[in-house]
């Protein structure tokens, strides 16, 4: 009996920490931190996107019924004005077509950071906003066309993220798209299902490009001043790295049972190993 006193006493503070707890996997917990205005409400902090090399848009120029925009840009995008008024300018009328789609007759941020549209020529496009991108291309077409008959819309194909995480997580992980102008890092988990409980809450990282380069943040989902960073709001080309607490590893602390049933074998081959080494 003593031994199996001494087994539990060994075995019990490791059940303890192998637990997963609430604190663990409880989102927006309540956070001194957290910045209010004088209103009480918690301030936007969305950071503005900045265009990078290799972002693909999609150009729609539209034109009065009568207008003859598609004879200036290209009359390989003539279909979607010469009945509606719209002409779409390397990009899809309609907003089908995919990935694959824009990726071939989209408006593509070449090496230089230059984006060439059909009929202005090549626009300095890396490190603006698109709307000021979009703001300049109208600028141009206005000086080929009266003002006030044509209208220049820029967009990006949604908000494309990336999501990436070990076997656990593999219902959520892998290219992700939202057609939003907003989105949050909460809403971005709940569009894909959630998180299980392995996921490590207090350690998502996210890599942001910039005209510069790529910048690393940890967020704190457990946190609600998580809210008051600028990483909490998904922008284009977001990845987003999910790692695994390391309680969850080797199988301890997926949930009460199998941490029960894990320990019930730790102590099972100690006895047997005991007993064995008593009985030479």
């Amino acid at each position: 009996m003593k031994i199996y006193k001494y087994l539990l006493f060994l075995i019990f503070p490791f059940f303890l920490s192998s637990c997963i707890t609430t604190k663990d996997v409880k989102y927006m917990q309540p956070s001194e931190s957290l910045v209010i205005n004088e209103e009480g409400l918690i301030p936007y902090n969305i950071p503005v996107y900045r265009i990078t090399k290799n972002d693909m848009f999609i150009l729609n120029i539209v034109t009065t019924p009568k207008g003859d925009a598609a004879q200036f840009y290209s009359s390989l995008n003539t279909s979607g004005g010469s009945a509606g008024g719209g002409v779409t300018a390397g990009g899809t009328s309609g907003g089908s077509g995919g990935n694959a789609y824009l990726y071939t007759n989209g408006l593509k941020v070449d090496s230089n950071g230059d984006i060439y549209v059909f009929g202005i020529g090549y626009l300095k496009a890396e490190g603006k906003t698109i709307e000021d991108l979009a703001k300049e291309i109208q600028e141009k077409v206005n000086e080929n066309f009266q003002e006030g008959k044509s209208e220049v819309r820029l967009n990006i194909d949604g908000i494309t993220y990336y999501v990436l995480g070990d076997i656990e997580t593999v219902g959520i992980t892998g290219e992700k798209k939202a057609h939003k102008n907003i989105l949050t890092l909460s809403e971005a988990i709940s569009i894909n299902g959630g998180l299980n409980r392995t996921v490590d809450r207090k350690n998502i990282v996210v890599y942001r490009k910039f005209p510069e380069g790529i910048k690393k943040a940890q967020i704190d989902l457990t946190r609600e001043d998580v809210m008051n960073s600028p990483y909490y709001y998904v922008q284009n080309g977001d990845e987003i790295f999910l790692s695994t607490q390391r309680r969850a590893l080797n199988g301890f602390g997926k949930d009460p049972i199998q941490t029960l049933v894990s320990g019930v074998s730790v102590i099972t081959t100690a006895l047997s190993i005991y007993l064995l080494l008593k009985n030479l």
